[in-house]
């Protein structure tokens, strides 16, 4: 199979589709890869290290999306880029449609087959290829919350580590999933005073038997959110309901109860936002203030550790990328369901659940899609 990679074009992306170790293992399974030129220098991989690897290199993205049959991206493909697909092509990358209905319109009009990385599953119904991005943005969540809580910033105007006699900041993160485990890592390592909100109980005694006191613990009700919410000075969203979009757990009334210069990181904004005054933003012009309150509402937050977000990507989609090469998507989602779980858009419909249900349109199951091919 011809694989294609083309450079990421979305607002201070970095990141890049396969690495040139990836590059390599594709060659050694008899694949060719294509890669745009300049692709992987966010990531300090110039088209030599591709070339090295067995990659050719394009000169535009055109030709990328002209010749591949599967195209490898991290970030949605941009309306430019959805008018390049066409009929039967495989492209695999990160969604996130059920805010997005002008990309699926787009996706549909292609004849494009549209696998997300989001709603791949594994045995245990986790999400294996959304868990190393989490990581990265879970983590980050703290370090933005933290500048952006500098009063020059708009914010409280507090350390979220105190020092000896000052308390440290409050820290509240809504979900104990990847992403808010990671968040509530970070901010315990620095010293803030974090809680943790989330509606299972399970998942709370596993977050308490890895970090007794340190953390709290807190089941998840609008009551507890609204009391958590009220007293901290940063509000992490870690919320995340699969294919869909999220929930919003923070409303606009509920801002004039907060402290002024408090700060909320929406890192669920990619599916829409769990705060209901959520917008997304750039790492050009990331934060915005509504009613006192600081939002950083970046979509693509791990674009800003490209290379550390680049390599944690690329080795768990390669498993994936292999399947889809080596035996073609029909029957690399035939036998795998949990890949079959990543399909979202073929044969001109939205074939997943949630997705179909977010925008309002026909849904097409997976069945019906692989047996009409």
């Amino acid at each position: 199979m011809l694989i294609g990679v083309p450079k990421e074009i979305k607002n201070h992306e970095y990141r890049v589709g396969l690495t040139p170790a990836s590059v390599r293992e594709l060659r050694m399974h008899g694949h060719q890869v294509l890669v745009e030129t300049a692709a992987g220098e966010g990531i300090g991989m110039d088209d030599a290290a591709y070339a090295k690897a067995g990659a050719q290199i394009a000169p535009d993205a055109a030709t990328v999306f002209a010749t591949a049959e599967m195209i490898v991206k991290v970030k949605e493909p941009q309306p430019g880029e959805c008018r390049q697909l066409r009929p039967g092509q495989i492209l695999f990358t990160y969604l996130h449609l059920a805010p997005d209905p002008e990309q699926a319109r787009l996706l549909m009009q292609s004849g494009v087959i549209a696998i997300a990385y989001e709603t791949v599953t594994d045995e245990n119904g986790r999400l294996p290829l959304l868990a190393p991005m989490s990581e990265v943005a879970g983590r980050m969540a703290v370090q933005v919350g933290a500048v952006s809580l500098q009063k020059a910033n708009g914010g409280f105007g507090v350390l979220l580590a105190g020092v000896p006699g000052v308390p440290p900041a409050r820290v509240a993160v809504l979900g104990g999933g990847v992403v808010g485990a990671n968040a509530a890592r970070i901010a315990m390592g620095i010293g803030a005073d974090v809680t943790i909100l989330d509606k299972s109980i399970a998942r709370l005694a596993q977050l308490d038997d890895l970090y007794g006191p340190h953390l709290k613990t807190v089941f998840s009700t609008a009551e507890a959110i609204e009391e958590a919410v009220f007293h901290a000075d940063l509000i992490i969203g870690a919320v995340l309901v699969p294919g869909a979009s999220a929930p919003k757990l923070v409303t606009r009334a509920m801002l004039s109860h907060m402290r002024r210069g408090a700060v909320l990181v929406d890192v669920a904004i990619d599916q829409g936002g769990c705060f209901e005054t959520s917008k997304p933003t750039t790492h050009d012009d990331p934060t915005y203030i509504v009613d006192g309150v600081v939002h950083y509402c970046v979509a693509n937050m791990p674009g800003a550790v490209p290379r550390t977000s680049t390599f944690a990507l690329a080795q768990a989609t390669l498993p994936y990328v292999l399947k889809l090469a080596d035996h073609g998507w029909k029957n690399a989602l035939r036998a795998d369901p949990h890949l079959r779980a990543g399909l979202n858009v073929a044969e001109g419909r939205i074939v997943h659940p949630a997705v179909a249900e977010a925008l309002g349109e026909s849904l097409l199951t997976a069945d019906d899609a692989l047996a009409a091919a």
